[in-house]
């Protein structure tokens, strides 16, 4: 079964959100290596995409017992 995409809009010059925690993650080179790889593409910050990528996982996520 093939797993949906997200769609990740490109993004213009517009920074600054309130209503985030900052917090420590680890994260393998090749993941941010590929994270900075998007960024770029899509005109968004690191810290963007790793909230989209989040925000997904938690509407999207199956807990297997």
């Amino acid at each position: 079964m093939q797993k949906p995409k997200i769609s990740i809009a490109k993004k213009g010059n517009v920074k600054g959100e309130d209503g985030h925690r900052i917090f420590s993650v680890r994260i393998k080179e090749e993941t941010v290596a590929a994270l900075d790889k998007i960024a770029n593409d899509s005109n968004r910050s690191r810290n963007e995409l790793i909230n989209i990528f989040l925000e997904y996982g938690v509407l999207n996520y199956e807990i297997i017992e």
